[in-house]
């Protein structure tokens, strides 16, 4: 797999097999409230999701390349995915083309291009809660398909014994035109629990204008003055450390005679 430099002389490079790329950034903390502000100015088309992801305590999916989530839709569909990266497209086979809810993308950002493959398949309402709250096995949200999928892709298999729930991450999703930006712009603005928030916008655009989007985006959000968080945390990965820290028991606090004695 190709990882580099996202820069107008390697992008196109990089980008074979794919089927689009999606330039992503995230927008630190404190930049938060007035990004949200600029950009909701013209928002359409809002979706509000529930997400939750699946890992063990130590995150060895993750480290595997690995993503297991399922989403709730209030109000509309809800669905669970398997994501692998990186992939080299041309080792996928053609069989898993015939469903929709798979895909190959590139994430870029300046600094690198990576490329995913993921399948999602419908949820049934209801069954997502049922595995939060314990009634079903984590095993249920995911198909056969699925199964499948991920052990071509990463020849292994979930043991869904071994991983635990992490979440909620509430989640607003609109899109947006710009006169600055040619593309459509997708704003995404995650919520953990703790009330700490995450924003990352994106876009998408064909491949043959893969390094003309890249060095574009940067200077658009340049000059509207949104401030590029330089840790380029990903979502899931300030997500899924939080939950995970979370399964952690609490230190056990020794009584003050038997410190004492102990000294």
């Amino acid at each position: 797999m190709e990882r580099g430099t996202a820069t107008r002389g390697q992008v196109a490079a990089v980008m074979a097999g794919a089927e689009a790329i999606e330039i992503k950034a995230t927008i630190p903390e404190h930049q938060v409230e007035l990004a949200v502000s600029r950009f909701a100015r013209s928002r359409a088309d809002e979706e509000e999701r529930i997400i939750y992801f699946f890992d063990t305590p130590k995150l060895d999916l993750l480290a595997a390349g690995i993503i297991a989530r399922a989403r709730r839709r209030p109000g509309g569909e809800h669905d669970s995915t398997v994501k692998f990266r990186p992939v080299n497209p041309e080792t996928i086979g053609d069989e898993w083309r015939k469903y929709r809810g798979f895909k190959v993308e590139a994430d870029a950002s300046e600094k690198a291009v990576v490329k995913s493959a993921s399948l999602s398949m419908p949820v049934a309402k209801g069954l997502i809660k049922e595995v939060v709250a314990g009634e079903s096995p984590i095993a249920s949200l995911f198909t056969p398909e699925q199964r499948k999928f991920l052990l071509a892709m990463a020849t292994r298999e979930i043991d869904y014994s071994s991983v635990s729930v992490l979440g909620p991450l509430a989640t607003r999703r609109w899109r947006f035109t710009d006169p600055g930006c040619p593309w459509p712009i997708t704003g995404e603005l995650w919520t953990r629990e703790d009330g700490e928030r995450l924003l990352e916008v994106s876009i998408k655009a064909p491949i043959a204008q893969a390094a003309a989007a890249v060095a574009g985006f940067m200077a658009f959000l340049a000059e509207v003055g949104a401030e590029r968080d330089t840790k380029e945390q990903t979502k899931t990965r300030w997500a899924l450390d939080y939950y995970v820290a979370k399964l952690a028991p609490p230190a056990v606090k020794r009584p003050a005679s038997r410190r004492k004695a102990a000294t």
